[in-house]
């Protein structure tokens, strides 16, 4: 009897998770709008935002059933590639291209106030991210061997460049892909880089120096590199060949002392290029790219695939359990676990 149970264990097990693949789906809720979707920041389980191209802008406070869309008035030509929300009447948008714009609403966007513009060519914006209301950081591509990093300490009224910015290499830069290669908590700044080099850039707010560490993902041409971070999982690829599956993903194990040899190549990985990973839950990542979406239940050590649909971005409730994915054609999904 005991030989058997030990057969019929692990069987149990394999058809368990092939199950919970099977219930985690994307529900598409919105599409056909004249606009390329990668910037969402999801409040709650009500209200979530999204930005993009064309002065594209939406709100939902109803858990993304319903959109209003606008247009932001003088801005029809930028391309919103981040937003940062904090309530249903509070948000910030970044423009990528020239000019470099971040703009504030605190009226659930129907008028938008410009708090920092930029009309030198050289500024390329890329990401924004926030720890509290209060700080938060916009990160650019490099200038003169230094990536450009604009602080905020009064909730996006004010913003200087950051005193100690991280060096790029030649060739070096971050995607705007989906406003996730730059993450901020109350201890660290944290970066991944692409093209010439794919890296992860890290400091501590207990010391002064940066970390640099070159990530197992594919990398030396400007398509190429790590695209988004969250926690200790990174993914990326090569945009211009997106159904390529070859090194799209790592991820760090802190149980390995040295920081520079912490970081593995993930075992089984994503199914093609991805522009975004998130956090949905202790060990689980969800991550998206053009070519669909992904799925990893052991800390990005291995993937599984759960969608073909196309999408940007993917984002989950900063209080409350809903996810949301965006992208392009006014392309909105929610996440079903």
């Amino acid at each position: 009897m005991k030989k058997y149970i030990l057969v019929i264990a692990p069987i149990f097990t394999l058809l368990l998770l092939a199950s919970n693949l099977n219930a985690q789906n994307i529900e598409l809720l919105q599409k056909g709008k004249p606009t390329s979707i990668r910037g969402l920041s999801v409040v709650d389980d009500n209200t979530a935002w999204v930005s993009g191209s064309r002065g594209t802008i939406a709100i939902t406070n109803d858990g993304g059933k319903t959109w209003d869309w606008k247009q932001v008035k003088g801005f029809e030509k930028s391309d919103f590639r981040d937003i940062e929300a904090f309530s249903s009447k509070e948000a910030i948008i970044m423009s990528s291209g020239t000019p470099a714009f971040i703009l504030k609403t605190t009226d659930g966007g129907e008028n938008w106030q410009v708090k920092y513009k930029n009309t030198d060519t050289a500024y390329f914006f890329d990401a924004m991210d926030f720890v509290g209301k209060k700080h938060g950081l916009v990160l650019g591509d490099p200038i003169k061997g230094k990536f450009v990093l604009m602080e905020t300490n009064d909730g996006g009224e004010t913003w200087n460049p950051f005193k100690n910015p991280p060096d790029a290499l030649p060739g070096e830069a971050a995607f705007a892909a989906s406003g996730t290669c730059l993450r901020i908590s109350a201890t660290t700044i944290e970066i991944v880089t692409g093209g010439a080099v794919a890296r992860h850039l890290i400091t501590f707010s207990t010391e002064k120096k940066w970390y640099y560490v070159y990530l197992p993902v594919k990398q030396g041409k400007s398509s190429q590199g790590a695209f988004s971070l969250d926690g200790f999982v990174y993914v990326g690829g090569d945009y211009s060949n997106d159904k390529s599956a070859d090194s799209i993903a790592s991820y760090y194990d802190p149980a390995i002392v040295s920081i520079k040899n912490g970081y593995i190549a993930s075992h089984q990985g994503p199914s093609g290029f991805q522009s975004c990973v998130e956090s949905i839950s202790t060990g689980t990542y969800l991550s998206t790219g053009t070519p669909g979406s992904n799925i990893s239940n052991d800390g990005g050590k291995t993937w599984s695939k759960i969608d073909d649909v196309s999408y940007n971005v993917c984002r989950k409730a900063k209080k409350g359990k809903l996810v949301l994915l965006a992208g392009d054609g006014g392309k909105i999904g929610i996440f079903k676990p």
